[in-house]
């Protein structure tokens, strides 16, 4: 999942992102996610799995956050890398 701010993404050759997982574990820096957000499986993104990849190596959207899950997806990353 790409978790770089959008108005970055034009200036940027890579991105950061956060691994999705079809392994859920339950813990503070995940986010459930499932068919609400467009996926066909149910999954999580761990954000404890942070990394950073070519911009060109993304060839389609496969889903997309709503607000609560967005809101969520923060929580998670502030708890993951340790911003409180």
């Amino acid at each position: 999942m790409v978790v770089t701010r959008d108005t970055a993404l034009p200036l940027l050759s890579a991105v950061v992102c956060v691994l999705v997982t079809s392994t859920f574990h339950g813990h503070v820096a995940e986010v459930g996610l499932g068919s609400d957000e467009g996926l066909d499986r149910e999954c999580a993104a761990n954000c404890d799995n942070v990394f950073t990849l070519p911009k060109k190596v993304f060839t389609r959207r496969r889903g997309r956050l709503g607000p609560t899950r967005l809101a969520q997806l923060d929580r998670a990353l502030i708890i993951a890398l340790g911003l409180e």
